[in-house]
């Protein structure tokens, strides 16, 4: 550089964009394209930062294209021509996917569980409700606290909890759920699955809509998946157990959903009847609706395909 020479001129295209996708960090692409305008340029006209954003998450694959409803195009006499509009185009996706990238990465760790939508199935509700899976404490007022399914005959019976995040854009890292030890039955037995597996994705009828009123009445029909993990075993142990994700997700749309897959404690006094008894703890999401759209107002600026 100090010679007047720019490695972009002195290399094609390909070799540039070859050399550019190697990057992993967004903020690296931020800063490559602060160098210079002819940096700036290449990155914004190339979409590097949407490609890079789409590789850390493929659930943005269904985003068709995103608008800016604070930010307006400024030009003069070029305002109307093909070449200024998609120019601008382009810039306004770069924008949006560095301050999206910015909103990925610059969170620490927390819990991002909002509310208990709705079990499958529950023995004793409210009593053994789902609203329990959220206390960490198995025991409040003296009483036990824990969610329960309904008995099966059938061990294969899946039972699935669904929750709601705490933004419609949550990046998920890891989910730990706790086995419920019933305490004051013979034998303290553990009422765990074989395996556990999970879902995110959102309502069905709200997607044009940021989702407020409570969904106690949607039954499993009423949502879409966006993601579905691979299973996980299911220790039987009375411990808070970690799933971590092979790869961070972006729950779009704000619904989680935990599939119990296979029953494994029989009860004492009902024999013939299997029971899954849970606590439930969702830990290392990012939710990202505050800080992204704090910029871009609200979720209609990503425009997803249906």
């Amino acid at each position: 550089m100090k010679n007047g020479l720019d490695f972009l001129n002195l290399l094609n295209c390909d070799v540039s964009l070859k050399i550019l996708t190697n990057l992993e960090d967004p903020s690296d692409l931020v800063r490559f394209s602060a160098v210079s305008r002819s940096w700036r340029q290449f990155v914004i006209e190339n979409g590097l930062l949407k490609h890079l954003c789409r590789r850390m998450f493929p659930q943005l694959s269904r985003v068709d294209h995103v608008n800016e409803l604070c930010g307006t195009a400024k030009g003069h006499a070029e305002a109307g021509s093909s070449n200024f509009m998609e120019w601008e185009a382009l810039k306004r996706e770069h924008r949006v996917y560095a301050f999206f990238a910015r909103g990925c990465l610059s969170f620490a760790p927390r819990e991002c569980i909002y509310e208990a939508i709705i079990a499958s199935s529950t023995d004793n509700d409210p009593e053994e409700g789902i609203h329990n899976t959220l206390e960490p404490r198995d025991r409040v007022a003296r009483r036990a606290s824990y969610w329960s399914s309904k008995g099966q005959s059938n061990p294969a019976v899946p039972e699935t909890l669904t929750y709601r995040l705490c933004a419609d854009l949550c990046v998920i890292t890891e989910i730990n759920v706790r086995p419920f030890q019933a305490y004051f039955q013979i034998g303290k037995p553990i009422y765990s699955a074989n395996s556990v597996r999970f879902r995110m994705g959102h309502v069905k009828s709200c997607m044009d809509n940021i989702v407020k009123e409570s969904c106690q009445d949607c039954g499993n029909e009423k949502f879409a998946w966006t993601y579905t993990s691979q299973e996980f075993p299911m220790a039987q142990e009375n411990c808070l157990q970690n799933f971590r994700l092979p790869e961070p997700v972006l729950c779009i749309g704000g619904i989680l959903q935990i599939e119990l897959l296979g029953r494994v404690q029989r009860q004492e006094m009902d024999s013939f009847t299997i029971y899954v008894c849970l606590m439930f703890k969702l830990w290392g999401g990012h939710y990202l609706l505050h800080l992204v759209f704090s910029h871009l107002n609200t979720l209609k600026n990503l425009c997803w395909r249906h």
